[in-house]
């Protein structure tokens, strides 16, 4: 049973956890089609933005528990595995990817949320890795979420398992922007709008360069940036933008 739903609205693919009877678990197979929808997408240059959004009134409660029981540690491999494929295709693929967050977001959710490069939610979220207080730590959330928000806050919601509200997550540097539960579409579709309308292969090198930087040391990062940088000025949209800006007229962008 196919549990997320892909829809196109012309450059933007919203991609929506469909299983909010069970507050959308990421199970294996739900894993696996976010991770085929943004490989497939990533090949399509005509989309600019991508969007995860969910039905019901969670984001998404995590993993599956109900997968994690009596099973092989091959299959426990094989779970996690795939949780840590899904999320690295975010990065990977060329379009910014923006969650959109209307509920509690738990475990690997919370994961997904941090994973995702831009973020929006309700007033009404919440965000939490409580896996600590079953015995199962959330050691790969971990690896997003000491990325996004850094090392002591992510250890306090990992060691105490308490769940943070959408004003905290957004001044610590989890979500980008809390609006109201009914703006929320609203406040999602501005920021979409707002990506969309830069150059689509200008901001394929941006988002390409950031994940490639972020981990490096400033020396390594400034002389890979600076290359970066190089190659991009003498790319079309680059010249076409500078060019528009200089001459005061809104640029054409060829997306090369």
């Amino acid at each position: 049973m196919c549990s997320t739903d892909v829809s196109t609205d012309g450059p933007i693919v919203r991609i929506t956890l469909t299983n909010s009877a069970q507050r959308n678990p990421l199970s294996l197979e739900t894993m696996r089609e976010i991770r085929r929808g943004l490989e497939e997408i990533g090949e399509d240059s005509s989309i600019r933005v991508i969007v995860i959004q969910a039905n019901g009134p969670a984001f998404s409660a995590g993993h599956d528990l109900n997968e994690l029981v009596g099973r092989s540690l091959e299959d426990e491999r094989e779970i996690f595995a795939s949780c840590t494929e899904m999320m690295q295709a975010i990065h990977r693929v060329r379009q910014p990817v923006i969650a959109s967050v209307q509920g509690v977001a738990l475990a690997a959710g919370c994961q997904l949320v941090a994973a995702c490069d831009l973020a929006v939610a309700s007033s009404s979220a919440r965000f939490g890795t409580p896996g600590v207080k079953i015995g199962l730590f959330c050691s790969t959330p971990m690896v997003a979420l000491s990325r996004a928000i850094g090392r002591k806050r992510t250890l306090r919601m990992l060691l105490t398992g308490e769940m943070i509200d959408a004003d905290t997550a957004e001044s610590w540097g989890l979500i980008n922007f809390v609006t109201t539960p009914d703006n929320l579409a609203e406040t999602t579709s501005s920021l979409v709008s707002a990506v969309a309308e830069a150059s689509a292969s200008t901001v394929t090198i941006g988002k390409e360069s950031f994940y490639r930087q972020i981990e490096l040391t400033e020396d390594a990062a400034y002389f890979e940036m600076q290359e970066t940088m190089a190659i991009n000025a003498t790319s079309h949209d680059a010249q076409e933008g500078i060019t528009a800006f200089l001459g005061k007229r809104a640029p054409v962008w060829r997306d090369n």
